[in-house]
């Protein structure tokens, strides 16, 4: 089983710059793929950014450019350096992690974009 715990979220102006956080616990994360989706009121929840276990990486088009994701395997952590902040990215952030075909997720932080 794994647990992830999200921190790092909060209320940046456009322009601005916030780093996500996602600890996991167990003993698979080194063979777990793991990503960053978010959720915005109204909309459906889209996956932003995906690492796998072999380090292949992927992003939404929205968020190339601005967005890099990395893991440290030595602290079983999963990071989402956001830059270039834009309102539209305004949105709960979760991590999620797939191991084994099972989905896991977080509780999710609140990202606000906003002046």
């Amino acid at each position: 089983q794994v647990q992830l715990v999200e921190s790092g979220g909060g209320l940046v102006q456009p322009g601005g710059s916030l780093r996500l956080s996602c600890a996991a616990s167990g003993r698979f994360f080194s063979i777990a793929d793991m990503g960053w989706s978010r959720q915005a009121p109204g909309k459906q929840r889209e996956l932003v950014a995906a690492i796998t276990s072999g380090g292949s990486i992927n992003y939404v088009d929205s968020v190339k450019g601005r967005f890099t994701i990395s893991r440290d395997a030595a602290k079983n952590t999963v990071y989402l350096q956001m830059n270039a902040l834009k309102p539209e990215d305004t949105a709960v952030y979760y991590c999620n992690a797939t191991l084994w075909g099972i989905h896991y997720w977080g509780q999710g932080t609140q990202v606000t974009v906003s002046s």
